[in-house]
């Protein structure tokens, strides 16, 4: 479900809008300290993990080509001699799926170059479709330490913001079709993206799992679906 969102702005990025972010997410819990946030590769910047680790919260992000030497660091450590941590196989839609993590305890400051690290992880993902083999490797750190933060951890947590791919991305484009939407102007786009979470969270407050399914059957109900919108109910105390 999506908590908060924020505009950004022309001719800008994600970048910037991370910390108004987190004072909206802020706005809707109270209190973020001792969360954990994940975030993708784009938002590994020092800034942001001193952000993180000044509201009392922890961060897990991957390390990709955008900090190249962190990369180069997080891949030039021991991991053959590091034990397998965690396993995990799936199957379905006619695809293997293989996800194994390593995760090793940054012990001496300065080796790795990012603020409030305290461990390095690898994590392969292995995908076999028919005859074709697959493997992606991706790098994360993580400001919790082992005793809180085990291989099975890490590997759940990773799994949970692939799944924003798959379970908001996705419905957004192609339930929603929103790359195609033409509002550009104005509070328009704003208004939209609202409009589509609040639809989507709706959806997933009731155990859908189909979003495109639940909306063809709100559009054949539409007064139900207002009515749980618009409805105020007495509080209990």
């Amino acid at each position: 479900m999506v908590l908060a969102q924020v505009t950004i702005a022309a001719k800008s990025n994600e970048i910037p809008a991370f910390a108004p972010l987190l004072d909206a997410v802020e706005t809707v819990f109270g209190s973020l300290t001792g969360l954990l946030f994940i975030a993708d590769a784009l938002h590994t910047q020092t800034a942001h993990a001193e952000e993180i680790a000044a509201r009392g919260t922890h961060l897990m992000i991957p390390t990709k080509g955008n900090q190249p030497t962190l990369f180069a660091q997080l891949k030039a450590l021991p991991w053959p001699e590091v034990p397998l941590g965690d396993r995990r196989r799936d199957t379905g839609h006619g695809r293997r799926e293989t996800r194994t993590v390593k995760a090793i305890t940054v012990h001496t400051p300065g080796v790795i170059g990012f603020p409030h690290a305290q461990q390095a992880i690898r994590i392969i993902r292995t995908r076999t479709t028919g005859a074709k083999t697959s493997r992606e490797t991706t790098y994360f750190t993580v400001s919790l330490p082992a005793e809180r933060a085990q291989p099975a951890d890490l590997q759940d947590w990773a799994r949970r913001e692939w799944h924003i791919e798959n379970r908001l991305y996705h419905v957004l484009d192609v339930t929603f079709r929103e790359d195609l939407h033409q509002s550009r102007t104005g509070t328009g786009p704003v208004v939209l993206a609202a409009l589509r979470n609040a639809s989507i969270g709706y959806h997933r407050t009731n155990g859908e799992a189909n979003i495109a399914r639940a909306t063809r059957r709100a559009n054949r109900l539409p007064h139900d679906l207002i009515t749980a919108v618009t409805s105020t109910y007495p509080t209990t105390q």
